[in-house]
Protein backbone atom coordinates (compact mmCIF):
# COMPACT_ATOMS: atom_id res chain seq x y z
CA UNK A 1 0.00 0.00 0.00
CA UNK A 2 1.21 3.25 -1.01
CA UNK A 3 1.83 5.81 2.24
CA UNK A 4 -0.74 8.13 1.03
CA UNK A 5 -3.16 5.25 0.63
CA UNK A 6 -2.52 4.48 4.25
CA UNK A 7 -2.70 7.61 5.88
CA UNK A 8 -6.12 7.89 4.15
CA UNK A 9 -6.78 4.24 5.84
CA UNK A 10 -5.80 5.79 9.06
CA UNK A 11 -7.97 8.65 8.75
CA UNK A 12 -10.79 6.42 7.98
CA UNK A 13 -10.61 4.40 11.50
CA UNK A 14 -10.24 7.10 13.10
CA UNK A 15 -13.40 8.85 12.31
CA UNK A 16 -14.96 5.50 12.74
CA UNK A 17 -13.11 4.56 16.59
CA UNK A 18 -11.87 8.07 17.25
CA UNK A 19 -8.90 6.12 18.45
CA UNK A 20 -6.25 4.12 16.86
CA UNK A 21 -3.61 1.55 18.48
CA UNK A 22 0.29 1.86 17.36
CA UNK A 23 0.60 -1.55 17.35
CA UNK A 24 -2.42 -2.74 16.05
CA UNK A 25 -1.74 -0.29 12.72
CA UNK A 26 1.74 -1.77 12.32
CA UNK A 27 0.38 -5.14 12.32
CA UNK A 28 -2.84 -4.18 9.91
CA UNK A 29 -1.01 -2.84 7.59
CA UNK A 30 2.30 -5.17 7.75
CA UNK A 31 4.63 -1.99 8.23
CA UNK A 32 6.93 -1.20 11.41
CA UNK A 33 5.37 0.44 14.29
CA UNK A 34 8.48 3.60 13.23
CA UNK A 35 6.64 3.85 9.93
CA UNK A 36 3.36 4.04 11.52
CA UNK A 37 5.31 7.42 13.71
CA UNK A 38 6.10 8.79 10.64
CA UNK A 39 2.48 8.43 9.34
CA UNK A 40 1.20 9.52 12.75
CA UNK A 41 3.60 12.68 12.73
CA UNK A 42 2.56 13.66 9.18
CA UNK A 43 -0.75 13.72 9.99
CA UNK A 44 -0.13 15.40 13.21
CA UNK A 45 1.23 18.41 11.73
CA UNK A 46 -1.46 18.72 8.96
CA UNK A 47 -4.17 19.16 11.79
CA UNK A 48 -5.99 16.02 11.65
CA UNK A 49 -5.57 13.93 15.00
CA UNK A 50 -3.63 13.91 17.79
CA UNK A 51 -0.86 11.68 19.24
CA UNK A 52 -0.88 10.48 22.52
CA UNK A 53 1.23 7.46 24.12
CA UNK A 54 0.62 4.15 21.93
CA UNK A 55 -1.50 5.35 18.96
CA UNK A 56 -3.98 8.36 17.82
CA UNK A 57 -7.11 10.52 18.70
CA UNK A 58 -9.18 12.63 16.94
CA UNK A 59 -10.85 13.88 20.39
CA UNK A 60 -10.09 17.21 21.24
CA UNK A 61 -7.54 18.16 24.03
CA UNK A 62 -6.53 21.73 25.54
CA UNK A 63 -4.82 22.41 22.22
CA UNK A 64 -6.05 20.01 19.76
CA UNK A 65 -9.94 20.35 17.64
CA UNK A 66 -10.65 17.68 14.95
CA UNK A 67 -10.59 19.07 11.39
CA UNK A 68 -13.98 19.92 9.94
CA UNK A 69 -13.95 17.10 7.67
CA UNK A 70 -14.04 14.99 10.06
CA UNK A 71 -16.33 16.62 12.79
CA UNK A 72 -19.24 16.95 10.30
CA UNK A 73 -19.36 13.25 9.82
CA UNK A 74 -19.71 12.66 13.67
CA UNK A 75 -22.40 13.12 16.03
CA UNK A 76 -25.75 13.70 13.38
CA UNK A 77 -28.74 13.36 15.31
CA UNK A 78 -27.12 15.78 18.49
CA UNK A 79 -26.14 18.68 15.68
CA UNK A 80 -29.67 18.27 14.32
CA UNK A 81 -31.89 18.26 17.75
CA UNK A 82 -29.40 21.35 18.36
CA UNK A 83 -30.29 23.13 15.56
CA UNK A 84 -33.82 22.78 15.69
CA UNK A 85 -33.96 24.13 19.23
CA UNK A 86 -31.73 27.02 18.34
CA UNK A 87 -34.20 27.34 14.91
CA UNK A 88 -37.19 28.20 17.59
CA UNK A 89 -35.07 31.73 17.97
CA UNK A 90 -35.10 33.04 15.10
CA UNK A 91 -38.49 34.59 13.18
CA UNK A 92 -38.57 36.41 9.44
CA UNK A 93 -36.92 39.33 9.05
CA UNK A 94 -34.03 38.86 11.71
CA UNK A 95 -30.44 39.47 11.44
CA UNK A 96 -28.53 36.51 12.03
CA UNK A 97 -24.49 35.62 13.08
CA UNK A 98 -22.96 32.37 12.94
CA UNK A 99 -19.44 31.35 13.46
CA UNK A 100 -17.36 28.75 12.07
CA UNK A 101 -18.02 24.70 13.05
CA UNK A 102 -19.84 21.47 12.03
CA UNK A 103 -22.97 22.43 14.48
CA UNK A 104 -23.22 25.61 13.38
CA UNK A 105 -23.27 24.21 9.62
CA UNK A 106 -26.16 22.07 10.41
CA UNK A 107 -27.89 25.11 11.60
CA UNK A 108 -26.76 27.40 8.54
CA UNK A 109 -28.36 24.64 6.41
CA UNK A 110 -32.20 25.05 7.80
CA UNK A 111 -32.71 28.75 8.08
CA UNK A 112 -34.10 28.67 4.67
CA UNK A 113 -37.06 27.70 6.60
CA UNK A 114 -37.07 30.87 8.13
CA UNK A 115 -36.56 33.06 5.55
CA UNK A 116 -36.52 36.37 4.71
CA UNK A 117 -33.26 36.66 6.84
CA UNK A 118 -29.97 38.45 7.22
CA UNK A 119 -27.18 35.71 7.19
CA UNK A 120 -23.49 36.74 8.08
CA UNK A 121 -20.90 34.57 8.83
CA UNK A 122 -17.53 33.15 8.63
CA UNK A 123 -18.55 29.43 8.22
CA UNK A 124 -17.46 28.28 4.56
CA UNK A 125 -19.72 25.24 4.71
CA UNK A 126 -23.03 27.76 5.40
CA UNK A 127 -22.05 30.40 2.68
CA UNK A 128 -21.53 27.38 0.15
CA UNK A 129 -25.45 25.99 1.33
CA UNK A 130 -26.87 29.73 1.02
CA UNK A 131 -25.41 31.46 -1.31
CA UNK A 132 -28.20 30.64 -4.10
CA UNK A 133 -31.23 30.66 -1.60
CA UNK A 134 -34.07 32.92 -2.20
CA UNK A 135 -35.11 35.24 0.46
CA UNK A 136 -31.57 34.94 2.34
CA UNK A 137 -29.47 38.20 2.27
CA UNK A 138 -25.80 36.59 2.84
CA UNK A 139 -23.25 38.72 3.83
CA UNK A 140 -19.74 36.28 3.78
CA UNK A 141 -17.12 37.23 6.26
CA UNK A 142 -13.59 37.50 4.56
CA UNK A 143 -10.40 37.07 6.15
CA UNK A 144 -7.49 34.54 6.37
CA UNK A 145 -9.33 30.90 5.12
CA UNK A 146 -8.65 27.99 7.45
CA UNK A 147 -8.63 24.73 6.06
CA UNK A 148 -8.95 23.08 8.85
CA UNK A 149 -11.97 24.78 10.67
CA UNK A 150 -13.32 25.76 6.77
CA UNK A 151 -14.14 29.01 7.77
CA UNK A 152 -12.35 32.17 7.81
CA UNK A 153 -10.72 34.19 10.65
CA UNK A 154 -8.44 37.26 11.43
CA UNK A 155 -7.80 41.26 11.44
CA UNK A 156 -10.07 41.27 8.36
CA UNK A 157 -12.83 39.36 9.66
CA UNK A 158 -12.72 40.79 13.19
CA UNK A 159 -12.91 44.39 11.80
CA UNK A 160 -15.44 44.08 9.79
CA UNK A 161 -17.85 42.68 12.75
CA UNK A 162 -17.17 45.88 14.55
CA UNK A 163 -19.20 47.10 11.61
CA UNK A 164 -22.29 45.08 11.37
CA UNK A 165 -25.25 44.14 13.93
CA UNK A 166 -27.32 40.89 14.27
CA UNK A 167 -30.61 39.79 16.46
CA UNK A 168 -28.97 36.89 17.10
CA UNK A 169 -25.47 35.60 17.37
CA UNK A 170 -24.83 31.59 17.45
CA UNK A 171 -21.90 30.79 18.97
CA UNK A 172 -20.41 27.25 19.17
CA UNK A 173 -17.93 25.89 21.89
CA UNK A 174 -16.04 22.27 21.66
CA UNK A 175 -15.08 23.24 25.38
CA UNK A 176 -17.01 23.84 28.68
CA UNK A 177 -15.31 23.36 32.36
CA UNK A 178 -17.27 25.03 35.23
CA UNK A 179 -18.79 28.00 34.36
CA UNK A 180 -16.59 28.67 31.36
CA UNK A 181 -16.35 28.45 27.59
CA UNK A 182 -13.57 27.69 25.76
CA UNK A 183 -11.22 27.17 22.80
CA UNK A 184 -8.30 25.86 21.43
CA UNK A 185 -7.58 28.15 18.63
CA UNK A 186 -7.13 32.04 19.18
CA UNK A 187 -7.76 33.46 15.78
CA UNK A 188 -11.28 31.15 16.50
CA UNK A 189 -11.91 32.87 19.79
CA UNK A 190 -11.15 36.89 18.61
CA UNK A 191 -13.92 36.10 15.97
CA UNK A 192 -16.45 34.38 18.23
CA UNK A 193 -15.88 37.40 20.64
CA UNK A 194 -16.28 39.77 17.76
CA UNK A 195 -19.72 38.01 16.72
CA UNK A 196 -20.86 38.18 20.98
CA UNK A 197 -19.72 41.79 21.10
CA UNK A 198 -21.92 42.88 17.78
CA UNK A 199 -25.08 40.84 18.64
CA UNK A 200 -28.24 42.38 20.84
CA UNK A 201 -28.61 37.88 22.07
CA UNK A 202 -25.95 35.36 22.16
CA UNK A 203 -26.78 31.70 21.59
CA UNK A 204 -24.52 29.42 22.91
CA UNK A 205 -24.20 25.69 21.16
CA UNK A 206 -23.09 22.60 23.01
CA UNK A 207 -23.00 18.94 22.59
CA UNK A 208 -23.21 17.34 26.52
CA UNK A 209 -19.71 15.46 25.97
CA UNK A 210 -18.30 18.24 25.74
CA UNK A 211 -18.92 19.68 29.55
CA UNK A 212 -16.09 18.72 31.77
CA UNK A 213 -13.75 19.49 29.06
CA UNK A 214 -11.07 22.06 29.58
CA UNK A 215 -8.93 23.65 26.24
CA UNK A 216 -6.21 26.43 25.72
CA UNK A 217 -8.04 29.64 25.19
CA UNK A 218 -11.27 30.94 27.89
CA UNK A 219 -13.74 31.89 25.47
CA UNK A 220 -16.77 33.19 27.20
CA UNK A 221 -18.34 33.08 30.67
CA UNK A 222 -22.01 31.29 30.29
CA UNK A 223 -23.39 34.15 32.10
CA UNK A 224 -22.80 35.94 28.83
CA UNK A 225 -24.86 34.25 27.08
CA UNK A 226 -28.83 34.68 26.95
CA UNK A 227 -29.51 30.90 25.57
CA UNK A 228 -27.06 27.93 26.01
CA UNK A 229 -28.73 24.84 24.10
CA UNK A 230 -26.90 21.24 24.40
CA UNK A 231 -28.68 17.59 23.07
CA UNK A 232 -28.79 16.35 26.39
CA UNK A 233 -28.22 16.31 29.99
CA UNK A 234 -24.59 16.61 30.67
CA UNK A 235 -22.88 14.65 33.67
CA UNK A 236 -24.33 15.16 37.35
CA UNK A 237 -21.23 17.16 37.98
CA UNK A 238 -20.94 19.46 35.04
CA UNK A 239 -24.87 20.04 35.59
CA UNK A 240 -23.91 21.16 39.51
CA UNK A 241 -22.00 23.40 38.49
CA UNK A 242 -24.05 25.18 36.33
CA UNK A 243 -27.07 24.89 38.85
CA UNK A 244 -24.48 26.69 41.50
CA UNK A 245 -24.00 29.56 39.30
CA UNK A 246 -27.96 29.87 38.39
CA UNK A 247 -26.92 29.16 34.87
CA UNK A 248 -30.30 27.72 32.87
CA UNK A 249 -29.55 25.19 30.01
CA UNK A 250 -32.04 24.07 27.28
CA UNK A 251 -32.32 20.70 26.27
CA UNK A 252 -33.30 20.20 22.71
CA UNK A 253 -36.39 18.01 21.55
CA UNK A 254 -37.22 18.31 26.08
CA UNK A 255 -40.67 19.64 26.26
CA UNK A 256 -40.90 18.31 30.08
Amino acid sequence: MKREDRKQAIMDLLVEQRAVDLDDLAERFAVSKMTIHRDLDDLESEGLLRKMRGGATIESGTQFESDFRFRARQEGAAKARMARGALELIEPGMTLMINDGSMAAVLGAMLPEKRPLTVITNNAAIMDALRAEHGIALIALGGVYSYKFNGFFGVVTEETLTRLHADVAFISAPAVQGTRAFHMDDNAVRAKRAMIASAEKTCLLVNHQRFGRQALHVLADLSEFDTIITDAQPEPEARAALDRAGISLSIAGDRA
